[in-house]
């Protein structure tokens, strides 16, 4: 078999081809048809997609529908309006028209039409505020308010740098935002990073909480120069906010961040408690004399997912009132100054719960096969101040992207902006399987559940075989969850099965499974998957000589340390992969994120890293590979992938290394995404189709 290995600096030529899953992977392919995809033709793939293709993933990419987005969901206080993002501006209108169906008005724009973000009602429903970008090469927004609806937008203040999360002081004279002066980037360890270029030193860029006075626009940084604030929340009488936060470098503490009230007139800080693992979310309660917020293992800033914890104001001890939910809280908000309303993923499904703050009394309001959100990461929704009239974004596997509005749970369509738009990927079922049990779970040999996703081949017909590849997900605290999935929705289009797994280490199963994998990357997480797959082929047809495996992030290591573990996958696509932990400690920007899950740092206990690296199994590889990152990752800086790239080649295993110029950990820009999925599938349809020319 002819050894495929160079590395290409971006994708430009058009003899190559790119695809394959949403923060995740892609890959190359040029290779005849094969009678096992006969029924999955390139002029069927034409004709669904009206445009000549030049390859069957080429085709099989231009043929999934695309759709609409919705972003930044805020329904008003009082919960008589709702406000979100369109590509044209700020949509507002009452609840009641939308929820009857009333023909929407024009969108709110500003000058110059900038694109705009970050919506926030003031308390008394009459008032928008949100942040416009300025087009540039280094961050900068102007800060906007406008009375809601019907109102002319005014500009209240400038800023040079990168701004976020507005949010009206309860009294509504004032509005706070998080604001890196100077910052010459987007902030964000998943962002490019800038270059580095001559004496490197310790210069951090912090990310302080600001205000605007709405009636003189005087702007004043209030939270301590030293100090990176990750979240806030104004106390209800507007004299303090609580807020994570973190001293030094604010793209690699967010992990060591602790819980802290900060004086709106001085500044002056006190902490309140130092949570055990990472917390996110910090809320006020409404009478002001406790702050909850949402505390576990988790991997990535914005990935949330835990328990449940409320502490006194003042500082003390932390109560867990979720010790033993089985589900992963994402989102929380105060109901009343005894009750907790959250979102939740059980099981790989959204859920809608309450707690009280007693504990112990957990209730679900809603839970559906699908995913709930008003912006962001993971689930969330957006409630008025009754605790019960809600917005969101609802999508799944089979339904795209509309707004909805009402109680929890008995919502009403508003928007039809992807009426009509119908999936073009087969089935994906929630599916089960059993593995070994968990560490100290206290049940001796009892054998633990694990839940994934599979998304059947479009057109199946169970009397045939089909080629089955994995898709892991990043994280590894991060879930698999129902969505509109074009990605994986292509590779069903080919004739794949797709297997979306959440082994330990995800979220969904409660904060015993996601803290499952620490000291263990590669372990039981590696079991898990193997354990679906054989037990998945029991159950439909899957052809287990046509295995493929990709991922991105924690998935592209997963990818790399399983062709260390086995020859059963014929075809691998590792995108942003880490390969050696005892390197990527020094590399990265964000070494705090590994000290929970490996109980010390590398030059402590180097061989808990190493274990567990690639690199140290790298000879046991034979899987043909692609190797996708971007050249400004931060994350998982793009040396990982040279050195996975130059051992494979060096033990002369098929390889191709795809290095994406001026892009970070996420891999943003069009092109780059589209070239990024092509190659991953045209990887797949290549190796894939060497096996059946072998059976031949």
């Amino acid at each position: 078999m002819a050894q495929n290995s160079h590395t290409t600096a971006r994708a430009s030529e058009p003899s190559k081809c790119a695809a394959i899953q949403r923060l995740v992977s892609r890959a190359v392919l040029c290779v005849t048809l094969l009678a096992l995809f006969a029924s999955f033709s390139l002029s069927s793939f034409a004709a669904d997609s009206g445009a000549q293709a030049k390859s069957r993933a080429e085709a099989a990419l231009a043929s999934m529908p695309r759709v609409k987005n919705i972003r930044g969901v805020r329904i008003s206080p009082d919960g008589t309006k709702l406000a979100w993002i369109t590509r044209g501006g700020i949509m507002v209108e009452s609840t009641a028209a939308a929820e009857n169906g009333a023909q929407l008005g024009s969108p709110i724009a500003v000058p110059e039409r900038l694109p705009l973000r970050d919506i926030a009602w003031s308390a008394d429903s009459k008032r928008l505020t949100f942040l416009a970008d300025i087009r540039g090469t280094a961050p900068a927004a102007q800060l906007w308010m406008v009375d809601a609806p019907g109102g002319t937008p005014e500009k209240l203040a400038d800023f040079k740098g990168y701004v976020s999360t507005p949010s009206f002081s309860p009294d509504g004279k004032t509005i706070a935002v998080l604001f890196i002066e100077g910052m010459p980037r987007i902030a964000g360890p998943l962002m490019p990073m800038t270059p580095p270029e001559g004496e490197i030193d310790e210069h951090y860029y912090e990310q302080r909480i600001t205000t605007v006075d709405i009636a003189t626009r005087a702007v004043q940084q209030v939270s301590p120069s030293d100090l990176y604030v990750y979240e806030y929340d104004w106390a209800p009488d507007g004299k303090s906010w609580a807020a994570s936060a973190a001293h030094g470098s604010g793209d690699n503490n967010w992990w060591v961040a602790r819980l802290y009230t900060i004086s709106t007139e001085t500044g002056q800080l006190h902490e309140v408690v130092k949570p055990k693992l990472q917390f996110a979310q910090p809320r006020f309660s409404p009478d002001g004399k406790e702050i909850a917020y949402i505390s576990g293992i988790m991997s990535d800033e914005g990935s949330t997912g835990g328990d449940i914890y409320v502490v006194s104001a003042g500082g003390g001890r932390a109560r867990n009132l979720t010790p033993n939910m089985k589900a992963s809280a994402t989102w929380l908000t105060w109901t009343s100054p005894g009750k907790l309303l959250f979102t939740e993923n059980v099981d790989g499904n959204a859920g809608v719960a309450t707690v009280s703050t007693r504990g112990g009394d957990e209730k679900t309001l809603w839970s559906g096969f699908e995913s709930i959100s008003a912006g962001g990461w993971g689930l969330s929704l957006s409630l008025a101040r009754d605790g019960v009239t809600s917005a969101v974004v609802r999508q799944s596997f089979t339904e795209p992207p509309e707004l909805w509005a009402g109680p929890i749970g008995q919502w009403k369509k508003v928007t039809s902006i992807n009426s009509g738009v119908k999936p073009g990927w087969g089935e994906t079922k929630n599916v089960h399987w059993l593995g070994e049990p968990l560490p100290h779970s206290g049940a001796a040999g009892k054998k633990q559940r694990i839940q994934g996703w599979l998304m059947f081949p479009r057109n199946y017909d169970p009397h045939q075989k089909y080629p089955l590849v994995v898709t892991v997900h990043g994280g590894p605290s991060a879930a698999c969850m129902p969505h509109w999935d074009t990605a994986n929705g292509a590779a069903s289009a080919l004739g794949y099965f797709v297997l979306c797994p959440n082994p330990r280490g995800s979220f969904g199963q409660g904060e015993a499974f996601t803290l499952a994998n620490v000291e263990d990357f590669g372990g039981g997480d590696y079991r898990d998957i193997m354990a679906g797959i054989d037990s998945l082929a029991k159950q439909y047809p899957i052809d287990l000589n046509l295995l493929g495996i990709h991922g991105h992030s924690y998935g592209g290591y997963m990818t790399m340390w399983t062709e260390t573990q086995t020859h059963r996958f014929k075809a691998a696509v590792a995108g942003a992969g880490l390969s050696d932990w005892l390197s990527y400690y020094g590399e990265n920007d964000i070494d705090e994120w590994m000290i929970p899950f490996f109980g010390a740092s590398v030059y402590d206990d180097p061989a808990v890293y190493a274990k567990s690296s690639p690199i140290t199994f790298v000879k046991n590889v034979k899987t043909p590979t692609l190797i996708l990152v971007g050249d400004r990752d931060g994350e998982v800086p793009a040396p990982q992938s040279f050195e996975w790239w130059h051992a494979l080649k060096t033990l002369h295993v098929p390889v191709t290394l795809v290095v994406y110029k001026d892009e970070g950990h996420a891999i943003n820009k069009p092109a780059d995404r589209h070239d990024y999925e092509l190659r991953s599938l045209e990887w797949f349809e290549e190796w894939f189709g060497k096996v059946q020319q072998t059976k031949k």
